[in-house]
C-alpha cells in the first residue's frame, strides 16, 4: 500500500475488521513516514467469472454494475450501503454454485428482483421498470398490482 498522503510504502496496520457478512476486511494503516492514517478493504476477488447477455455476447463479470443498479434503486430509500453488499455477495455466491463460471445475466436480474422484492418494494419496482421493459402502462401497473398481493417478508 502507498500512504495517500506521501506516497510512501511505510505503513503499520493499526486496526483490522472484519464486516458483518464476513466478506471484507477493513483494515486502519498509518503511514510510518508521515503518520497519515488511512482504511483499505480487503476482499476476495471473483476471477473468470462471466456474464451471457442476452444478445449472446459473453463479458467479464461485473460487481461494480450491480452495486451501482441496487444504489440506484434504493436511492432515498431505507436500505443502507451494508445491506446493498451483503445481498450482492450473497447472490453472486448463489449464482456461482448455481452457473459455475458463466452466469446468464437474466439470472442475475431476476436473483436481484427476488432479493429486492423482500427488502424495499419500491426499490423493487424503480429496479423492475427498467429491467423490464415495460412496453405500457398496463404492463407497470400489473407488476405492481402482483407485488401488492404477495406478502412481504
Amino acid at each position: 500500500m502507498r500512504c495517500p498522503k506521501c506516497a510512501s510504502t511505510l505503513d503499520k496496520v493499526v486496526d483490522s475488521r472484519i464486516s458483518k457478512d464476513g466478506a471484507t476486511i477493513r483494515r486502519r494503516r498509518e503511514c510510518m513516514e508521515c503518520g497519515h492514517r488511512y482504511s483499505t478493504i480487503e476482499e476476495i476477488l471473483r476471477e473468470n467469472l462471466y456474464v451471457f447477455k442476452r444478445d449472446g455476447r459473453r463479458e467479464g463479470f461485473d460487481k461494480i454494475k450491480i452495486v451501482n443498479s441496487l444504489r440506484r434503486a434504493c436511492q432515498k430509500r431505507p436500505v443502507d450501503a451494508e445491506q446493498i453488499n451483503i445481498l450482492v455477495e450473497d447472490m453472486i455466491d448463489e449464482l456461482e454454485n448455481e452457473f459455475g463460471m458463466e452466469i446468464p445475466s437474466t439470472a442475475i436480474g431476476e436473483k436481484v428482483l427476488l432479493n429486492l422484492k423482500n427488502i424495499d418494494p419500491i426499490a423493487y419496482v424503480r429496479f423492475a421498470s427498467v429491467y423490464k421493459d415495460f412496453r405500457n402502462l398496463e404492463e407497470f401497473l400489473d407488476e405492481i398490482g402482483s407485488l401488492s398481493k404477495q406478502p412481504i417478508l
